[in-house]
């Protein structure tokens, strides 16, 4: 008698994944002086929202086995080009060659926002890569990897802080001790940060001062944890953004804070995301004010968990 295999008894592809959360922009964006130059420093807003990728071992779609042939070509046909060049990266410095299997994706990062969502989608391919061919996580690597393909946010970081995004540098390390919730939207457009680079540079240099002393003031708040100055500091350099980047929404929002008890305001600097800052999770009844708030603007509000300790 022969007996025949149920579902669940039949061997299931192997599956690899690699998962990075994205950023609600920055707490901080602005110049910091690097030998004889100003280099774009940020300090990025870590959200609980995340894009995945996926490797699934051969179960009968065999793509991007042969590295000859453009390893995990699929990605480029997904529009992934930067995370193919990612995975050939990856290849190259290891000698390795991919399994025939496929490349699968989802994300929760809206593109062209400012959600890091390219950046994202870059470390969720290496970490998969790592954990495909079960090899030790190396930051530096990833790092590395993204120095030669674009300007990258820190969500390689599981900590807030201050990096030099053309440079690929950590100045300074402020930790995970710092955990708020947050209120944004999202307006219509979006801006390259590479295409405004000259521009943004022009801008620090007028405003070097308010720069500095923004900065210093960020850097005094995460050494003591203090989520109220925090938002100060992020809306002066929110305020300070909206100089060359200004956001449609941005006088009403500021005009708002104190009606919703909000501890500050943070943009995404070269994107189109605007918000409120708490160091608590507004309650119910608040929710439902600030959601009114955002649909008189037009717009459709989201609550996300920003940081990295829970409040």
């Amino acid at each position: 008698m022969t007996t025949i295999p149920t579902l669940a008894a039949r061997a299931r592809p192997k599956v690899h994944s690699g998962v990075c959360q994205g950023t609600l922009g920055e707490l901080f964006q602005g110049p910091f002086r690097r030998g004889d130059r100003s280099e774009i420093a940020i300090v990025s807003l870590p959200v609980d929202r995340f894009s995945w990728v996926y490797f699934t071992e051969d179960d009968g779609v065999r793509t991007g086995g042969d590295r000859a042939n453009g390893a995990g070509a699929d990605l480029a046909a997904a529009g992934r080009s930067k995370s193919q060049r990612a995975v050939e990266f990856f290849l190259d410095h290891f000698g390795l060659r991919l399994p025939p299997g496929r490349w699968d994706f989802h994300t929760e990062l809206a593109v062209g926002a400012g959600m890091a969502s390219s950046t994202a989608d870059v470390v969720a391919t290496l970490r998969c890569l790592f954990r495909l061919f079960d090899l030790a996580y190396d930051q530096r690597l990833v790092r590395a990897a993204l120095a030669g393909i674009e300007r990258a946010d820190s969500v390689f970081l599981d900590e807030f802080a201050l990096y030099l995004s053309g440079r690929h540098e950590v100045v300074h390390h402020f930790g995970d001790h710092v955990g708020l919730y947050t209120c944004y939207t999202t307006e219509d457009g979006s801006v390259d940060t590479e295409d405004l680079g000259d521009e943004l540079l022009a801008h620090y240099g007028r405003h070097a001062a308010a720069y500095e002393d923004c900065l210093g003031e960020l850097v005094a708040a995460f050494r003591v944890g203090d989520v109220g100055a925090l938002g100060r500091s992020s809306t002066r350099s929110a305020e300070l953004g909206q100089l060359v980047v200004p956001k449609r929404h941005f006088d009403e929002v500021r005009a708002n804070q104190r009606t919703f008890l909000a501890d500050g305001i943070f943009v995404a600097h070269t994107g189109s995301i605007i918000g409120y800052l708490f160091r608590e999770r507004p309650d119910r009844s608040r929710m439902d004010d600030l959601s009114a708030f955002f649909r008189e603007l037009g717009q459709q509000c989201h609550f996300a968990r920003g940081g990295w300790r829970d409040v």
